[in-house]
C-alpha cells in the first residue's frame, strides 16, 4: 500500500466515528495520527495522546498534521472554550483543513458546538461541518438506549411519536473521509441522515423482528427523561439532551437528505440493514459491547 505525504490528525480516534475514520484513512493509504486520551492503538496509525483539557498534549499531537478531524469534548456545554484555542494553535502549526463533528440539531452559531461551527470558516481555508442525525449505534454497545433494551426490553425517550432520520456511523465516517481527502473540502455544513425517518416505535419493532427479542418504546415526559439522564451526567447537559428529544416530538428531525449519496456515490444504510449486520456479528446486537465513544 502506498502511503501519501499528507498527515491527518484524528481527534477521538478510538470513538464511534473517529475509529471508523482512522481505519478508512489508513485503508486509503493516508498517514494518520490517532489521538485519544490514552493514545489507543489503531492498526496502521500513529497513536498520540490528546486531551482537550490538557493543553500540554496539543502541540505534540499536531506535529506534521495538515488536516484534522474534530470530535468535541463529551458532555461539555461550552466546548468552544477549549476547542477554539486549540484550533488557532492548529492553524498556526500548519493545519489547513478541518472537519468538525456537530449535530443536525445544532445550527451554526447555536449552543454548544454551534459556536465552534460558526468560527471554523474564519480559521481554515478548507473546512466542513458534519451534522449527522441521531446515530443508529445508539441502540447497540453501552449507550443508554442499548442498556435499557438489554435490562428491560424498552427504549425510553421523551421523543413521543416523532420521527428521526437515524444514520449509520459507517456512513458518517465515509463522508468524513471524503471531506478530509478530496481535492477540495466541501466548505459547507452537511446534514447526514439515513434513507428513512423512523419513530422510536418503528425502531423497537425492527429490533424485535431482527433479534427475536421483544422491544418496546416507553414514552417519558421531558422532566422524566432529564432526571434519568442526570443520574450519569451534569444536569445542564441532561436537560439539553432531553430538550433535543422533545424537539423530535415536535418534528425537528423528521427529514432525510441525499448527502451520503452525493459525497460517497452510494445510498446510506437503512436501520434494518444495520440491525441485521450488527446481529450477524456473533449475535451481539443486544449484548454489552466495549464502549467505543459517545453517540448522539
Amino acid at each position: 500500500m502506498t502511503v501519501t505525504g499528507t498527515t491527518t490528525l484524528v481527534v477521538g480516534a478510538t470513538g464511534t466515528t473517529g475509529g471508523r475514520i482512522a481505519a478508512g484513512l489508513v485503508a486509503a493509504g493516508h498517514r494518520v495520527r490517532a489521538a485519544s486520551r490514552r493514545a489507543g492503538r489503531i492498526p496502521g496509525a500513529e497513536p498520540v495522546r490528546f486531551d482537550w483539557y490538557a493543553p500540554s498534549t496539543h502541540d505534540d499531537a499536531l506535529v506534521g498534521a495538515e488536516r484534522v478531524y474534530l470530535v468535541p469534548p463529551v458532555g461539555d456545554p461550552d466546548p468552544a472554550a477549549v476547542m477554539l484555542p486549540f484550533l488557532r494553535r492548529a492553524r498556526a502549526a500548519g493545519v489547513h483543513r478541518a472537519v468538525l463533528l456537530s449535530s443536525s440539531a445544532i445550527p451554526e452559531g447555536g449552543p454548544g458546538v454551534g459556536a465552534v461551527h460558526g468560527a471554523l470558516p474564519g480559521l481554515f481555508d478548507q473546512w466542513a461541518v458534519l451534522r449527522p442525525s441521531w446515530f443508529m449505534q445508539n441502540f447497540t454497545g453501552t449507550h443508554t438506549h442499548a442498556r435499557s433494551i438489554r435490562a428491560e426490553g424498552v427504549i425510553l425517550t421523551s421523543a413521543g411519536p416523532g420521527r428521526v432520520g437515524f444514520v449509520d456511523a459507517d456512513d458518517i465516517a465515509a463522508v468524513a473521509v471524503r471531506a478530509l481527502t478530496g481535492d477540495r473540502a466541501p466548505d459547507a455544513d452537511l446534514v447526514l441522515t439515513g434513507p428513512e425517518a423512523l419513530s422510536h416505535d418503528d425502531v423497537a419493532r425492527i429490533l424485535t423482528e431482527v433479534t427475536g427479542t421483544p422491544v418496546t418504546h416507553r414514552h417519558l415526559t421531558y422532566e422524566q427523561m432529564r432526571d434519568r439522564l442526570a443520574a450519569t451526567m451534569p444536569l445542564e447537559f441532561a436537560g439539553m439532551l432531553a430538550g433535543l428529544e422533545r424537539a423530535i416530538a415536535q418534528g425537528a428531525e423528521d427529514r432525510t437528505t441525499d448527502t451520503v449519496q452525493r459525497l460517497t456515490g452510494r445510498p446510506p444504510h437503512s436501520f434494518r440493514a444495520v440491525a441485521e449486520r450488527e446481529s450477524a456479528v456473533d449475535g451481539t446486537l443486544l449484548r454489552a459491547a466495549p464502549d467505543i465513544g459517545p453517540t448522539r
